[in-house]
């Protein structure tokens, strides 16, 4: 079992920014996708980047050239930088692990943090 904790989440200005973190603790596969979603009020949770153990990295055409992924194997943690904040990125954003491999990966889930991006 793999438990998650985000941290860094708050209030902050349209055009400001913040980094989230989460730390990863229990059974951890070192083959693995570690990533950000978020999930606005009345909207489906989206994914917002994601980075695997190899240092691969995807992001949303929304975010991309303003937040940036990265990870720490050795902390098992990853980070979510994120710039040039907009209003539109107020959601709830959760760290998520998965692993990759066939035969029954792992696929969890931390608490969230709230990010609110006032105008």
């Amino acid at each position: 079992q793999v438990q998650l904790v985000e941290s860094g989440g708050g209030l902050v200005q349209a055009g400001g920014s913040l980094r989230l973190s989460c730390v990863a603790s229990g059974r951890i596969y070192s083959i693995n996708k570690m990533a950000w979603y978020r999930q606005a009020p009345g909207k489906q949770r989206e994914l917002v980047a994601s980075i695997t153990n190899s240092d691969s990295r995807d992001y949303a055409d929304s975010v991309k050239g303003r937040f940036a992924i990265s990870r720490d194997n050795a902390k098992n943690t990853v980070y979510l930088q994120m710039n040039s904040l907009k209003p539109e990125d107020t959601a709830v954003y959760y760290c998520n692990y998965r692993e990759l491999r066939y035969f029954n990966p792992l696929d969890a889930w931390g608490q969230g943090t709230l990010v609110t991006v006032s105008s």
